[in-house]
């Protein structure tokens, strides 16, 4: 005999069981009459009515095969009455899909041909087998839920890139994405579909219609009068677009949702299934029969109790059985049908697994009676009829279906030797076991029976002026809070549902990380961890097949329910071991990432590519890891990495190799060419395992050598006998702390990779369910109090209202709901616990890593990626239902995390752009909140200080702009005008405008101010190099908004309609940001430490206060001229220019301007004053124009610029300064554009004063200079500027200029302006008397 099950084909050794030489030992083990009797209650004739035992035949062992043989053939089928081919359909059995010729556009399709995923545009493929007669049906299971379209097609359609299923005149397609059915023209058509969903199409040949199911619930007639007779036959086919993916159902399998009157296209093996049914009688007569050999008589017993005890006449008539019902367990449609609801049959009185033996002492008799190919073959099945069945499976309030098939799946993983065959070559070999772990979100609501769980919905009626939910409960009425409260309740009651099938889940993991089943070979553990490390492998690497990669929504459920096994194995094991740290110290030791016992693919490291560590800190390896890098394996190891670079980028999947639906057997899901180059990596790397022997003296040096994941052994991870094994290489600086199970920390350090790879993004895209509770919620506000206020007389905008009222109340029923759902699945605060424990383990393993000194390097990037997106995640996604206040040790955590980025956003050892300009992201975010900002400022001092060093470096040569916006908000809230949350020119022209981008609330830190001030004081260097970069970004950032206002007021001059290109407005109102940033520290720097710009004994305040000046003159004229381009630009309301406008410039220049003019001291006042009156761009009217002051001030600008002539500022030719406006040229009205008088809620009264004192001051000050400036001829002006007199002479050249151009041409070059000569010293220079 042969099997065929499963696409093997083996010969089977049958048993000898009846042979004469066998005859007296069979018989003699009972009675030959009990035996008979007992063989007759066993194997009863299904034909023929019971006769009395005294007149049956004797029936014994050496019949018994061909008794059984008859009893199988009883009702089967004769040759003559046997249909070869079912009238109604052409086409091969079984049916698939069509590859070879029946395909448009490129797919992936699985190798048993029932699963595609599109691979280009709009791909399209049809079936093998046709009908043209009768009524026919087949399933499509639904893998993703975008654009597709499933019905049926004729041979004669021809679909391209752009026309599939359903856009011909001969192809009828139902579209669940768009909700539409497709006939060359679309109408609206069913539900909207999502990923778990079943889609039923029904054709009748005889009515000519088709019809489509969704979850076994009828859509409706489709189409009706379809075109049929000679020559038309429909086959079943899908257009799908690029990585949508869904698996048929032709009927190789039972059909989820048969409908009456409907035939499958692949016929069902009806006579195997006789057999199979008969077959599982007899074995449960076996199971509920037992012999009283005693007594001499059968006993009737529950088959719940049953025991394999080694009872030869059992074991013998069960031998008898499987050696027929064996090669039938290969089968599918057998598996599913008979098999697994037989197993799930026993399940169904409840209680725990542990309750029902019976399935295990199932299992022990198929691996003892079954072929090993047989029983391995039946499990895959078994197990992928499982999860298919959990998967496709629809929700209902109780998770009653989930429930039911993981609690066998849970009953099949116990059993030792079957739970390792799975782990080995089906969980994550054929199919993706991580579907198992997933928990899917209902998008219909009813279907889900949420509406009979959670009968009152709720959602957040009170807002405060930014739009935000206030959660104050006193404002809440009585009904509200009633509301309120049951809709709780209802969110709980559905919690508790999900927590019983999060528990099985948990329990299925726990089992496959059973490290203690040892006597069959290597524990479960330890195969899962190299299964696991395989699927990271996969998911992690940026060459992967795409079609390979595991959805992040499953990649969030398997995080979870990982973490909460892996805490419960890692708590169970350190109890054992006194003195070994719990789950919740946990971290990842630092030689994890340098001896080479685990492989993190082509992940980057914190100090770059791992064969360039391996170089250049391979002395560091010796002395403190004791370990020793053969730099010639080093080098093998590159060339190969070379080598298969080519060959996987030249190599190309083979069509059909790829396993596509997420429920179907994925035969190849780890074979990609990924995966090819990993092991040839894993097998060449630079580091091997050989055991160390340390003596009781100097430990001896190491020579080690990555071993391939498949080549690992128990001791190569938990160690023995001297050997650490993954704590290899411990440094010297880290502390020897036991750890109970060290396989745990792999894992660990997986689960850390996990969140990396695709659970954060994950994280933030369910988030929008609750903003569209948020928007809707607003709008029904909003919507009732426009009903409130309708007048009377017009009915007919009070109808439209309350239309839009109901439609949103309708949303918000269906989204609380649902969003009730997703807090229980996914923001609940078990889950927010989980990345709570997540975030500490990635601050203790960055700590450990950071004491390694240089060898820190090595630890991977994702470290502190999921360090920084864990508490950005905890500080924004779990919230409003959860706060990070709740959870214990929080100030401790946030205070730990504070020096980690505080350290980290400038280390030198860390040499990746991107986890840099993270960290500083980062932080510049964490000083933005009060809580953060607060640790920040509890870190030790020493740290506090080498930040704000390190913030102070010069910007050149460095990523620049988030260090400023850092030291900008440590600043806000002290600076002039500088309190707002939302930009004040934007509410006074929009003020109905909820929607306005919102600013934190300020909080400056005084503490890190103080520090600031104390190194800019103390270090004169570091502060001019400082302040001489900030300079510089302000003379670009300006001179590049205004280079680009120009060119966007040109092209709105321009007659004819064009746009303007958003990125340029982008980029124009981030130089606007830029440079209003620039001002503000320029404001925090000359508040803080004033002497830097007026304590002339400094050696470079004077040049500093001068390029002050300059800029400032330069910014208040482009600004505030009349008509100018600015105010042309702003008035334009140009959407991406929202913050371009008067009040934040002008603001932070007059910030600066009161600091040195007004508060500063008398010395320094007069310094200021003069060197800003000196300077030829000095305008009065711009200093007027902030109070929106009018008169003719001409008369004085141009006295104090006579002097001049115009030139090159300092903003470059291109941003010349304008000259001052004709007398008389403009009135006093069209002067109040603005004023600060307009901004009284943001500017306070005594801000006002001193900018009135500054006027006043400035304009006796202009008056006294304009009378006393003596005139200069143009030969004694400086040739740089042509703005001063000459000054100074340079030596050894003798070429002259005025002090401020020679001194800000030091800074930067040591070369003469003139002859390029060296310039070696700078001497005063006064022109002699005529």
């Amino acid at each position: 005999m042969s099997s065929k099950g499963g696409g093997t084909a083996l010969t089977r050794r049958p048993y000898r069981l009846a042979s004469d030489t066998d005859k007296s030992r069979a018989t003699g083990i009972v009675s030959e009459k009990l035996l008979s009797d007992y063989l007759h209650h066993v194997f009863p004739s299904a034909n023929q009515t019971p006769a009395p035992a005294s007149l049956r035949k004797t029936l014994g062992f050496q019949d018994l095969c061909a008794h059984l043989e008859r009893l199988l053939c009883e009702g089967e089928p004769t040759e003559e009455s046997r249909d070869p081919a079912r009238d109604g359909r052409l086409g091969p059995q079984p049916v698939v899909l069509d590859h070879t010729s029946g395909f448009e556009g490129l797919l992936f399709v699985d190798d048993d041909l029932l699963g595609v995923i599109g691979h280009s545009n709009f791909s399209s493929i049809r079936a093998t087998t046709c009908v043209y007669k009768g009524k026919w049906a087949y399933e499509v299971l639904i893998s993703s839920q975008g654009l597709m379209q499933i019905g049926w097609c004729t041979l004669s359609c021809r679909f391209n890139q752009e026309e599939g299923v359903g856009d011909t005149p001969d192809s009828y397609a139902y579209d669940g994405n768009r909700v539409r059915k497709w006939n060359v023209t679309t109408t609206n058509y069913g539900k909207s579909w999502a990923a778990g969903d079943i889609v039923s199409c029904l054709i009748d040949l005889d009515d000519g219609t088709i019809t489509f199911c969704l979850n076994g619930q009828s859509l409706g007639t489709a189409f009706t009068s379809i075109k049929t007779g000679p020559g038309v036959a429909y086959f079943p086919a899908i257009s799908l677009s690029f990585k949508e993916s869904v698996a048929f159902n032709f009927g190789s399998r039972p059909l989820r949702y048969p409908v009456d009157g409907y035939l499958p296209l692949q016929d069902p093996p009806t006579a195997d299934l006789v057999k199979a049914h008969k077959l599982l009688g007899y074995i449960k007569n076996v199971l509920t029969t037992s012999i009283d050999a005693q007594e001499e008589r059968l006993v009737e017993k529950d088959c719940a109790v049953w025991r394999l005890h080694g009872d030869p006449t059992v074991l013998i008539t069960l031998a008898h059985i499987f050696n027929h019902f064996a090669p039938l367990m290969c089968k599918v449609y057998l598996v599913e049908d008979v098999l697994m609801n037989f197993l799930l049959g026993i399940l169904e009185g409840g209680g725990s697994v542990d309750e029902h033996p019976l399935i295990q002492q199932l299992l022990d008799l198929f691996w003892l009676l079954m072929e090993d190919y047989e029983v391995n073959e039946c499990l895959k099945q078994l197990m992928m009829s499982l999860l298919r069945a959990y998967r496709f499976s629809p929700i209902i309030p109780d998770l009653g279906f989930q429930i039911h098939f993981l609690r066998l799946t849970t009953a099949v993983l116990y059993h030792e030797k079957s739970r390792k065959f799975l782990l080995n070559s089906v969980l994550f070999d054929v199919l993706r076991s991580v579907v198992f772990f997933y928990i899917k979100t209902p998008l219909r609501v009813k279907e889900a029976g949420l509406e009979e769980l959670i009968l009152t919905t709720w959602w957040p009626t009170h807002f405060d002026k930014e739009g935000r939910d206030e959660c104050d409960a006193t404002e809440e009425s009585a009904d509200e809070r009633l509301r309120r409260r049951a809709y709780e309740r209802g969110c709980q009651r559905l919690k508790k549902r999900i927590e019983v099938v999060e528990e099985l889940q948990v329990q299925i993991l726990k089992l496959l990380l059973n490290n203690k089943d040892k006597t069959s070979g290597e524990a479960s553990r330890y195969i899962f961890l190299n299964k696991f490390r395989k699927f990271l492998q996969e998911n992690a690497s940026n060459r992967g097949h795409p079609t390979a990669l595991c959805p992040p929504e499953y990649m969030v459920c398997f995080l979870h329910r990982l973490i909460a096994a892996v805490r419960g194995c890692w708590d169970d094991s350190s109890r054992k071991v006194p003195g070994s740290i719990g789950s919740n110290e946990a971290f990842v030791p630092p030689q994890i990432f340098y001896n080479g016992k685990v492989d993190y693919f082509d992940l980057q490291r914190l100090g770059g590519l791992l064969s360039h560590l391996k170089k250049t800190l391979r002395d560091d390896l010796a002395s403190k890891a004791n370990i020793i890098i053969d730099l010639s394996e080093i080098q093998a190891a590159s060339m190969d990495d070379l080598d298969e670079d080519e060959e996987t980028g030249a190599a190309q999947r083979p069509f059909g190799a790829a396993a596509m639906g997420g429920a179907l057997a994925r035969p190849s899901w780890l074979s990609s060419p990924t995966l090819g180059r990993a092991n040839r990596f894993l097998s060449s790397a630079a580091v091997s395992l050989m055991t160390p022997r340390r003596p009781l003296t100097q430990p001896e040096k190491v020579k080690v050598r990555t071993l391939a994941v498949e080549q690992r052994t128990e001791e190569d991870i938990e160690g023995s006998h001297g050997n650490d094994g993954l704590l290899l290489g411990r440094p010297l600086e880290e502390p020897d702390q036991p750890i109970a199970d060290k396989s745990l920390l792999e894992i660990v350090d997986g689960i850390v990779m996990m969140y990396n790879l695709s659970v954060h993004q994950q994280l933030g895209k369910m988030v929008v369910v609750s903003d569209d509770v948020h928007e809707y919620a607003v709008a029904l506000k909003d919507t009732e109090e426009k009903i409130a206020r309708c007048p009377a007389r017009r009915p007919d905008i009070l109808e439209e209202l309350q239309k839009s009222q109901k439609v949103f109340a309708e949303k918000l029923n269906h989204l609380s709901r649902r969003l009730a759902w997703i807090n229980a699945t996914i923001y609940s605060k078990d889950k927010m616990l989980d990345v709570y424990w997540l975030l500490c383990v990635c601050i203790r393993t960055i700590e450990h890593a950071d004491h390694t000194g240089s060898l820190f390097a090595f630890a991977p990037e994702f470290y502190l990626n999921v360090a920084m997106n864990a508490y950005s995640a905890l500080k924004n996604y779990f919230s409003p239902a959860h706060s990070m206040e709740e959870l214990p040790g929080y100030e401790e955590t946030l205070a730990q995390l504070a020096a980690i980025l505080a350290k980290h956003f400038a280390d030198p050892r860390i040499v990746g752009t991107d986890i840099k300009d993270s960290l500083m992201q980062a932080l510049a975010s964490y000083v933005c909140y009060p809580q953060s900002l607060r640790a920040v400022e509890r870190i030790p001092e020493e740290q506090r200080v080498a930040m704000m060093k390190n913030l102070l470096a010069p910007y050149e040569q460095r990523p620049w702009a988030q260090t400023n916006w850092i030291l900008v908000r440590l600043w806000r809230g002290c600076g002039f005008g500088y309190r707002y949350t939302r930009l004040p020119h934007l509410l006074k022209t929009k003020p109905e405008d909820a929607n306005l981008p919102s600013l934190q609330k300020p909080c400056p830190s005084l503490l890190l101010q103080r520090h600031m001030a104390e190194l800019l004081s103390v270090d004169k260097d570091m502060a001019a190099s400082f302040l001489n970069s900030v300079l510089n970004q302000l003379n670009w950032a300006f001179s590049e908004f205004i280079g680009m206002i120009q060119e966007i007021q040109q092209a709105a001059e321009r007659p004819e309609r064009n746009f303007v290109d958003t990125r340029q407005l982008k980029v124009c109102a981030t130089c606007f940001d830029l440079s209003v940033s620039l001002l503000r520290v320029l404001e925090m720097t000359v508040t803080l430490v004033p002497e830097i710009f007026l304590d002339w004994s400094r050696p470079s305040a004077e040049l500093l206060l001068r390029r002050l000046a300059q800029l400032l003159n330069q910014v208040l004229n482009r600004v505030t001229a009349e008509k100018n381009l600015f105010d042309r630009v702003v008035n334009l309301r140009l959407p991406g220019l929202e913050s371009v406008d008067h009040y934040p410039i002008l603001v932070a220049v007059t910030g600066v301007l009161v600091r040195i003019l007004v508060d500063g001291h008398k010395q320094g006042i007069s310094r200021a004053a003069s060197v800003l009156l000196s300077d030829p761009c000095f305008q009065l009217h711009s200093i007027q124009h902030l109070l929106g002051e009018g008169g003719d001030s001409s008369g004085v600008s141009a006295s104090v610029t006579s002097i001049t002539r115009p030139g090159a500022g300092p903003l470059g030719p291109s941003v010349a300064s304008p000259m001052p406006p004709a007398t008389g040229s403009a009135g006093p009205a069209e002067r109040r554009h603005f004023s600060l008088h307009a901004y009284s809620d943001y500017i306070s009264q005594e801000e006002k004063q001193k900018v009135e004192l500054m006027l006043a001051f400035l304009t006796e000050e202009s008056k006294q200079a304009a009378a006393s400036t003596a005139p200069t001829s143009e030969e004694d002006l400086c040739p740089i500027c042509y703005a001063h007199p000459i000054s100074a002479i340079f030596k050894p050249c003798s070429h002259k200029s005025c002090k401020a151009c020679i001194n800000q041409h030091l800074m930067n070059n040591k070369d003469c302006f003139f002859c390029k000569a060296t310039i070696t010293g700078v001497g005063d220079y006064s022109k002699p008397p005529p």
